[in-house]
């Protein structure tokens, strides 16, 4: 072969190489920041196209479809309106705007698109996603709503031994067929995983966690619960200042002694309670099927005007005070449900998870969900101690209202001061599981503001009848 016809077939060669490059680059490799762009129209009406697969609750019922509207596009649906908006999300393609399981599983609903078929453009006329099952229960979720009654709050149940979500609702909420609507008692700000709460008592359970794996005490060792006693240089009292004496660990969880778990959190210092809170999750978001900027992580901030968090373990941290849920400390109810879940499970704390699994258009499964674990947050041996200083809380302490007959439950309870002082604001808290013995429902449920209730007494009738409810079903 001559040399010319060697180098114009060189030529040829590169061309056609580039011409493959290049077509690849926005097919391929950058296909995605081309689709996200908002300027593209081409993306906006081929979404409009796509018949997105629907979510699913556990049962089957339907939480989300796709109905055909106009010139041969579809639209997105509802059924079961408000009473699932924060989970499901909403998706309405002509705004770009996504939220929930709608965007974090956005790509299973719509179908997925290989990067050889935009190229030679095989792609079908009429795309249908496939459906996503999620974990959520319809009966439960909808107990929750009753029992929080119209009061700002949030429930979450988990499976402590898979990590599936039971029940994820927060009021206030919205009717995802209208997200844009505005007015009283409607919002799209999910506070079971946006919101940051003072936890109370309820944090005692992690500070009892660290106390116990780690060694330095037992559930019967003691320590002065008089009160008042000095924590960080200022004084801190028990409620209504009542002083209890050399006091167990079991008996200080039981009635919620904050001047004995106040100076176990000093004892066993910063750097043990940093450490078993990050194995609980806190400092990080949670790792949840959710859009991570609808999460937010769970972490002590600074209480000056301009609030800002701390970074682990850091000393200016109130530690004393973070041990009995104050200090700044500002926590989610789903954060919460996890430290709930890794006691009710063995100290293994598993990765919460709304999907269950996902189910092409011909009824074949092609990706199941399967359990995973976050971490192994205290030995087994720490999590039945634990369990069984929890049982009393249920049994004769603070938690008694959660009581379910002839099942165990363990539990603990919480009452944060919120507001102005003297403005007698509480944020109540409850978290716990059950059957205590073999747990299959791990809850925290609070309340936002309430007029001067307390845990015990307004938090805890609502987990108890969320658990009840949940086990009845065989959960």
């Amino acid at each position: 072969m001559s040399a010319p016809i060697l180098r114009l077939f060189a030529v040829v060669v590169v061309l056609f190489a580039l011409l493959v490059g290049w077509t690849s680059r926005w097919t391929v490799f950058e296909a995605k920041s081309l689709q996200d762009n908002s300027l593209n129209v081409r993306t906006l009406i081929d979404e409009l196209k796509i018949q997105r697969g629907r979510i699913l609750a556990a049962d089957g019922t339907v939480l989300a479809k796709s109905l055909p509207a106009p010139a041969g596009t579809w639209s997105r649906t509802y059924p079961t309106g408000s009473v699932f908006s924060q989970a499901v999300g909403c998706s309405i393609a002509a705004q770009g705007r996504s939220a929930g399981l709608e965007r974090s599983r956005g790509p299973e609903l719509r179908g997925l698109q290989t990067g050889i078929d935009s190229i030679f453009g095989q792609l079908s006329s009429h795309r249908v996603g496939d459906d996503v099952y999620t974990s959520l229960d319809p009966k439960a979720q909808q107990v929750a709503l009753q029992q929080l009654g119209g009061q700002n709050g949030s429930v979450v149940a988990l499976d402590p031994q898979t990590g599936a979500v039971k029940v994820m609702i927060a009021i206030p909420g919205y009717d995802d067929n209208h997200p844009s609507a505005t007015g009283p008692g409607v919002s799209t700000f999910n506070r079971s995983t946006q919101a940051g709460y003072p936890p109370g008592s309820t944090f005692k359970v992690v500070t009892a966690a660290a106390a116990l794996d780690s060694g330095r005490l037992t559930p019967d060792s003691t320590v002065n619960g008089n009160s008042p006693v000095t924590i960080s240089g200022v004084p801190l009292s028990n409620d209504n200042n009542q002083s209890f004496g050399p006091t167990s660990l079991t008996d200080a969880l039981t009635f919620s002694v904050n001047t004995v778990w106040a100076q176990v959190g000093e004892q066993l210092g910063r750097g043990t309670m940093t450490k078993y809170m990050k194995r609980f999750g806190f400092y990080a978001k949670p790792p949840l099927d959710y859009p991570p900027d609808e999460l937010n992580a769970s972490r002590p901030w600074s209480s000056s005007r301009h609030p800002r968090p701390y970074p682990p373990g850091s000393p200016s941290e109130d530690i004393g005070r973070m041990a009995i849920g104050q200090g700044g400390l500002q926590v989610t109810p789903m954060q919460m449900a996890m430290v709930a879940a890794a006691v009710a499970n063995k100290g293994r704390l598993m990765v919460p998870r709304l999907t269950d699994r996902v189910v092409d258009q011909t009824g074949r499964t092609v990706r199941t969900i399967k359990p995973s674990v976050y971490s192994q947050v205290m030995k087994a041996s720490t999590a039945q101690q634990l369990t069984q200083m929890m049982k009393r809380v249920v049994e004769e302490g603070t938690g008694t209202p959660a009581q379910l007959g002839g099942i165990d439950v363990a539990g603990k309870t919480g009452t944060a001061e919120v507001g102005t002082v003297g403005s007698n604001l509480t944020q109540p808290w409850f978290i716990g599981f059950a059957p205590a013995e073999n747990p299959k429902v791990a809850i925290a449920v609070t309340v936002e503001r309430s007029q001067g209730g307390f845990g015990g007494t307004v938090a805890a009738p609502i987990a108890k009848t969320v658990i009840q409810t949940l086990l009845s079903e065989g959960h």
